[in-house]
């Protein structure tokens, strides 16, 4: 969620040092920013891997659509190369665990699917989905999804979802891999990190990367951008499982959000 007149240049910054898939969203309120780093990057955009997100609270079709195009139009860019729902839930009622909107996620769906099939979008997937709500697209839609983003990291590993998405050929993406930085002061995870000369980050990526997941760490700096790709290591079979049983991290004051209330409600 970087400010929308500030991210072209972190989005440039990334790309410089070797960066290809750029994660935003409807709700960040910077794809056109996003749209503008991509554009100005030097780098052919077919070189380049571009995400954008649902919002959250569209669940019919019309919206949908609608919603596309505009993602689109604001990033400036012929096609965006993977669309996702938000979540499963609109953010007001993602704690709501009577109604799972499975006929507006269909609905929302229908769209992606559409778009994706006229070149608009080149794949479409999800994000924050359970169990329940990946049956009901494998189970009513044409178009299985490609991607299940969701919230992973050590000390939030939710590997009968992982494990359900593998199983169907659904890559899981890891967003907040480095917990928000909560971790740093985990005095395990530290243990383990100077264990193999890695910085906290890196050890965290490297953690999802050997569970077969695709990490997307967020950072405005350079530097850090730089640390968080230095993953060139390999964490030992006895140490992912001292990792993946690591007790819940507190989010702190991130414990706000309602993707992370969720989360730390389990």
């Amino acid at each position: 969620m970087i400010d929308d007149n500030k991210v072209a240049k972190d989005v440039r910054d990334a790309i410089s040092v070797g960066y290809r898939h750029i994660d935003t969203a409807q709700a960040y309120a910077n794809e056109s920013g996003v749209g503008e780093g991509i554009r100005t990057s030097g780098v052919d955009r077919k070189d380049l891997f571009v995400t954008t997100k649902l919002a959250a609270e569209i669940k019919n079709y019309e919206e949908a659509v609608a919603a596309i195009d505009e993602s689109l139009a604001k990033m400036d860019i012929d096609y965006i190369d993977m669309m996702i729902i938000h979540s499963p839930k609109p953010w007001a009622e993602f704690q709501n665990d009577e109604d799972h909107f499975f006929e507006g996620n269909l609905e929302a769906w229908r769209a992606l699917e559409e778009a994706y099939e006229a070149g608009k979008l080149r794949a479409i997937g999800v994000s924050n989905f359970e169990q329940m709500d990946l049956e009901n697209l494998l189970t009513n839609a044409k178009v299985k999804p490609m991607v299940n983003q969701i919230l992973a990291h050590i000390g939030h590993t939710p590997l009968d979802v992982i494990a359900f998405s593998q199983k169907n050929d659904i890559l899981v993406e890891a967003y907040s891999p480095i917990a928000h930085g909560v971790m740093m002061s985990n005095k395990e995870i530290t243990t383990l990190a100077d264990k193999y000369g890695v910085s906290i980050p890196q050890l965290a990526i490297r953690y999802c990367l050997q569970l077969d997941l695709l990490p997307l760490p967020k950072t405005e700096n350079i530097d850090h951008m730089k640390n968080n790709a230095d993953v060139d290591f390999t964490i030992s079979d006895e140490d992912m499982e001292i990792l993946k049983n690591i007790g819940r991290v507190d989010y702190g004051e991130h414990a706000k959000f309602p993707v992370f209330s969720k989360a730390t409600d389990k």
